[in-house]
């Protein structure tokens, strides 16, 4: 038989190929690296897609060199930089080089989360954060902590929701509802499909002045399903809204909850870093008495994707995820099986990343940098709040400002204003000067900046704007300008 070639495996023979590959590979990403100029470079979804499109994956390249070459034109050439300060699109963070070190051992090692006998230490290290993290939210004497890393967000308010549905599994799908604001993540409604439990059965409740969920409304929603024989199954409190950063009143949500013995779900993916913040921690007062919470570390703890955790205040309610396997996980298993709580089986080790990060830096520099990028929202909107050209939606609460250009003295229907305004992201995008994200509020559309980077300053974050300003006056309707002057 002939000899394969198995240099390409990792172990301890090929330990020299190994270091090689790496090590070019990391010269290829620094002299890119350096030469990072902006957040993109502005390249089209045809482009990009022809360009992939012609690769024959059935031909291997010859060495490492012409594969890091392609690669660089099918992708790293036109990558995103979320580091750039010009970068304030969506939810996505600088990463911290601790965490890139935990990457490097995460990947190579490769140790699967599901049960012990495939990750042996990491299976203590995941479940010391989990209660790191309990401790943090203020889960203290009367709780019994828990929780798992997850993909992300999404994941993570599946699992609650699951959690939440399996407090009422006697009660018929049809009779069950989840109530959350009119502001809350896309990804409940989702999880209620996945679910089974339709769309209906998300109870979209109004917001007050400040985008958070209304108790007063929360609580005429809550009277009217019981009225109408329906199952509070949940409620879903938001700590950190997509759009406006707006974090709901959880005290009073929790007595709401409480009263109608429906679960409280806090998505805290967004909100999550303000609970290593030196200075703004109390935000997040009441968040201690939820039943299960979402954190993103991969948004305000600066972590790579996927990085993301549900925590539980009562182990015990985990229990809707469990499943046993002969195979895997059997009942009369004494090792203690992180399976038993993920909806995942197969799961890498992204526990560790956060891991290194804390060991190196301390949660409270972790902390720091989400309040740098607070104050940094705060300060640029205090400093064009008053601007004549730039309409903005509201103050912001974490790091999130909402807005639209207006023209100087003109007035632009809403039909001309949206398509004006979505023209200027698209311009900005297509220059690779910046990028900014769009939404609509009460059905307007606005631009959006999203400030996660602790390095940018106001003087950056500016020179955005007046990029925004600029293209926004040469591309506005000519007749609409004239007009106005």
């Amino acid at each position: 038989m002939p000899q394969l070639p198995l240099h390409h495996v990792f172990h301890p023979a090929h330990a020299d190929h190994y270091a090689s590959s790496l090590g070019e590979g990391l010269d290829h990403l620094l002299r890119h690296l350096k030469g990072v100029a902006g957040p993109a470079t502005g390249a089209t979804p045809a482009d990009a897609a022809a360009r992939v499109a012609a690769v024959d994956l059935d031909r291997p390249l010859a060495d490492t060199g012409q594969v890091l070459d392609e690669m660089s034109r099918l992708w790293l050439d036109d990558a995103v930089w979320f580091h750039e300060p010009s970068y304030a699109a969506h939810l996505n963070c600088p990463v911290v080089v601790p965490a890139l070190l935990a990457e490097l051992f995460v990947a190579s090692v490769n140790s699967s989360m599901d049960t012990f006998d495939q990750s042996v230490g990491g299976t203590f290290i995941e479940r010391r954060l989990v209660e790191w993290a309990a401790e943090r939210i203020g889960y203290g004497e009367g709780s019994d902590p828990d929780g798992v890393f997850t993909s992300g967000g999404s994941q993570s308010n599946l699992q609650g929701l699951l959690l939440a549905r399996g407090r009422h599994e006697r009660v018929p799908a049809e009779r069950l509802r989840i109530l959350a604001s009119a502001e809350s993540h896309f990804s409940v409604q989702k999880s209620a499909r996945l679910l089974g439990l339709g769309d209906e059965s998300v109870v979209s409740v109004p917001t007050d002045e400040r985008h958070r969920l209304d108790p007063v409304a929360l609580e005429r929603s809550l009277v009217a399903c019981t009225a109408l024989g329906l199952r509070p199954m949940a409620i879903v409190a938001t700590a950190g809204t997509t759009d406006f950063g707006a974090i709901d009143p959880l005290e009073p949500i929790a007595d709401l909850a409480l009263a109608y013995d429906a679960w409280l779900h806090v998505d805290a993916a967004y909100g999550g870093g303000l609970l290593v913040s030196p200075t703004r921690r109390e935000r997040l007062q009441g968040i201690e008495r939820a039943d299960s919470v979402t954190i993103d570390f991969h948004k305000t703890f600066f972590q790579p994707v996927s990085s993301s955790a549900i925590i539980v205040r009562d182990r015990a309610t985990l229990r809707p995820a469990t499943w046993h396997a002969d195979y895997l996980n059997p009942r009369e298993a004494t090792n203690p099986n992180q399976v038993d709580k993920s909806l995942q089986t197969t799961r890498r080790f992204d526990a560790l990343k956060l891991w290194v990060t804390l060991r190196t830096m301390g949660p409270d520099l972790v902390g720091a940098y989400v309040d740098a990028v607070i104050d940094l929202a705060t300060a640029v909107h205090d400093a064009h709040r008053d601007a004549d050209d730039l309409e903005f939606a509201a103050a912001p609460e974490l790091s999130t400002l909402v807005f639209r250009y207006v023209p100087r003295g003109a007035a632009l229907d809403d039909q001309r204003s949206a398509a004006l305004n979505n023209a200027i992201r698209e311009e900005l995008y297509a220059s690779g000067r910046a990028m900014v994200a769009a939404t609509k509020v009460d059905g307007i559309q606005h631009l959006k900046l999203t400030l996660l980077n602790p390095m940018a300053t106001v003087e950056d974050i500016t020179g955005i704007l007046d990029l925004v300003r600029a293209t926004g006056a040469r591309l506005a309707p000519q007749p609409v300008l004239e007009a106005a002057r």
